[in-house]
């Protein structure tokens, strides 16, 4: 479906619904949306439009429905799969929600607080913190992920062992839909059965049947204390044993279980400033823990882990183990854990799979899988890490040295995405944990997707956005 090209006239109807400061077409202002987290994806926008409120962003979807211009919501811009980024056409408009950082705590006894959309994760976390609650997802881009992006990728983190991912924090959603109507569902019901839960599938949608604008968020009890512990193991079939160890003996308090090779331990250590290995013993394996106290009858974490990792070094379920003696020392731990995507990039060009198999299958597909990908394509270098307790495996292929990278990423790179996916297919596995679809893997997706799933997220698509103005080109491949 062909939408317009907006003109001078059109983009001064935008300029009149947001004033001069939310709206802008200098291309200085432009350009750092312009391009994805990754470098892989630049496009082209005739304007930036960046709403105060939800009445702004349904004014200008009324707007671009009016006239059959495609926007592209953005949030943070620190999406893995380039969902928040136009495309070359010059067709879409960039409509960002950083303007919208409202933030109110609702009822401190439900533990519930209400976000605008262009909330930055971090100040979340303190907002929570200076409330008594936390709010229990993190991820290595919490400076600059919003609540907006979080919602609309499904976003998981590093502690959705415990909590689970964004879509069982969302406890109320407001959205602007396509034709520019206002969607609110912000009473937080623990029981609705009135059909077809239009918030859940808004949840994890990319912006493509509306834009999220506003979020009610389920909080959890402050923590009381916490101990994060650093292990070595030999393989990831081992960290998997100590996983269902630590899992049997001690469930409610585990919240994270990170595993990653030394090859990712090198690479953060060599490129980020101020890390350092936190064992003076080395391992081809580690898995990063995290224990909490949230009830004041509950045994301190500290001793909970001592206790346990003196039981699974008597099992050899780990060569080695140190607890962080201090919030500094847990904190340098996770900076590692979280500087992994930093430190790559630093080193080198690569291909990322975010991808997720079963729990019990992560371990075999890391150990059977890399050693194909580096044997068939020389010169390549597998980097697999990721949340253990919920199968998600953050795949990376390093390209090899000195070669040319546009010719590379369309040959060997295409052939090794391709392959990686067939084989998360043959696992029973998906091809997006966390992430989304986005640009970056929609024709993998239609490639792989049985009909029944594809047939039906077009039918929702077209019947929810029949003009296709919403973030098109992403996520749902077309007809």
């Amino acid at each position: 479906m062909e939408n317009t090209v907006p003109d001078v006239k059109i983009l001064s109807e935008f300029r009149a619904i947001l004033g001069p400061k939310g709206y802008s077409d200098e291309p200085d202002m432009i350009a750092p949306w312009l391009t994805d987290w990754r470098g892989r994806f630049t496009g082209t926008a005739p304007a930036l439009l960046s709403p105060a409120n939800t009445h702004e962003v349904a004014a200008v979807v009324k707007l671009a429905a009016q006239h059959r211009i495609s926007l592209v919501p953005q949030g943070g811009n620190s999406g893995m799969v380039a969902g928040a980024t136009p495309d070359t056409s010059g067709q879409q408009l960039i409509l960002s929600l950083r303007r919208m950082t409202h933030m109110t705590v609702m009822d401190k006894k439900d533990g519930l607080i209400c976000c605008d959309a262009g909330v930055i994760l971090q100040n979340l976390h303190e907002a929570t913190a200076a409330a008594g609650r936390r709010f229990p997802l993190t991820l290595g881009g919490k400076g600059s992920a919003t609540v907006g992006g979080l919602i609309s990728t499904n976003a998981g983190g590093t502690q959705v062992l415990r909590h689970g991912t964004m879509r069982m924090l969302v406890a109320g959603l407001e959205a602007v839909l396509p034709d520019g109507s206002i969607y609110d569902a912000m009473t937080p019901l623990k029981k609705d059965n009135r059909g077809y839960d239009l918030k859940q599938l808004l949840i994890g949608a990319e912006g493509t049947i509306g834009i999220v604008t506003k979020a009610i968020l389920h909080t959890v009890p402050a923590l009381i204390d916490r101990c994060v512990v650093w292990v070595g193991v030999d393989s990831p079939a081992q960290a998997y044993d100590l996983l269902l160890f630590m899992l049997r003996h001690g469930r409610e308090r585990l919240e994270g279980f990170e595993i990653l090779p030394q090859r990712a331990l090198d690479a953060v250590t060599t490129h980020i400033a101020g890390t350092r290995p936190p064992l003076d013993t080395e391992h081809r394996w580690h898995a990063l823990m995290e224990f909490v106290q949230d009830d004041s009858t509950q045994m301190s974490p500290a001793e909970l882990a001592t206790h346990l990792l003196e039981k699974a070094m008597g099992k050899n379920l780990l060569g080695n183990a140190t607890i962080a003696s201090s919030d500094a020392q847990a904190e340098a731990f996770w900076k590692i854990r979280d500087s992994i995507a930093e430190a790559e990039r630093a080193a080198g060009p690569a291909l990322q799979h975010d991808i997720s198999v079963p729990v019990s299958a992560m371990a075999r597909f890391i150990e059977d899988e890399s050693p194909v990908i580096e044997k068939t394509y020389p010169g390549t270098k597998t980097l697999a890490f990721g949340h253990l307790g919920d199968g998600n495996i953050h795949f990376h292929v390093k390209a090899p040295d000195g070669i040319e990278m546009t010719s590379w990423y369309a040959g060997d790179g295409k052939a090794i995405t391709s392959h990686v996916y067939d084989r998360v297919r043959a696992y029973g596995g998906s091809l997006s944990a966390e992430h989304g679809i986005g640009q970056a893997k929609i024709a993998e997706f239609e490639r792989l997707t049985e009909p029944a799933r594809l047939a039906a997220l077009r039918a929702i698509k077209n019947a929810l956005d029949p003009l296709g103005i919403m973030n098109p080109g992403k996520l749902v491949p077309l007809d």
